[in-house]
């Protein structure tokens, strides 16, 4: 497995070792002995699957009170995975990243919790898994618009589906520090 940090500090993409023949394929989805020797998690509490059709967008989705970090892969599709620093203090607050994630290329990508998520579909549909080092909260969950203008996150759909609840958070900017995750360094 390889594990290549990205311009965001505690993002990761992670690469797994794939053994393929003319069978087929097999790789590791996780090992908490190799990831955490690597500085990722150990310890994953929920495991949760989204399939969507092409041009969907979700995001940007963060959790308050119970921030969870996510460990994301694509089992069918392709889509491009993006993670915000939204850390009150961060050196790198506001920053963005994002990867393509496939069924191709087998990459995972490592969110740290206090960032926010989201992607869009660029196949006609996409599976994606992830893992999450906290459990769902409904009354923690908030979110930022992806469009955020301050963000500039250069997503490659022109008119992306949204939800009702996505298509209406508010901008990164208007939000009080209370509503947003506290950055603490190592």
């Amino acid at each position: 497995m390889k594990v290549s940090p990205t311009e965001l500090p505690g993002v990761f993409l992670v690469e797994p070792r794939v053994f393929q023949d003319n069978r087929g394929h097999f790789l590791e989805l996780y090992h908490a002995g190799r990831y955490a020797g690597q500085g990722l998690p150990r310890e994953f509490v929920q495991d949760n699957v989204s399939f969507s059709a092409q041009n969907v967008l979700r995001g940007l989705h963060y959790q308050l009170g119970q921030p969870q970090g996510k460990l994301v892969m694509v089992v069918e599709g392709r889509i491009f995975d993006v993670a915000v620093d939204i850390r009150r203090g961060s050196p790198t607050f506001g920053r963005w990243v994002g990867v393509v994630l496939s069924s191709a290329n087998y990459s995972q990508l490592y969110i740290p919790a206090g960032f926010a998520h989201g992607f869009c579909v660029l196949s006609d549909t996409a599976t994606v898994i992830y893992k999450c080092t906290d459990f769902y909260a409904p009354k923690e969950e908030r979110g930022i618009r992806w469009d955020d203008p301050s963000l500039s996150i250069a997503w490659p759909v022109s008119k992306p589906l949204l939800s009702e609840k996505d298509s209406v958070y508010p901008v990164l900017d208007s939000l009080s520090a209370d509503c947003l995750p506290v950055f603490r360094s190592a």
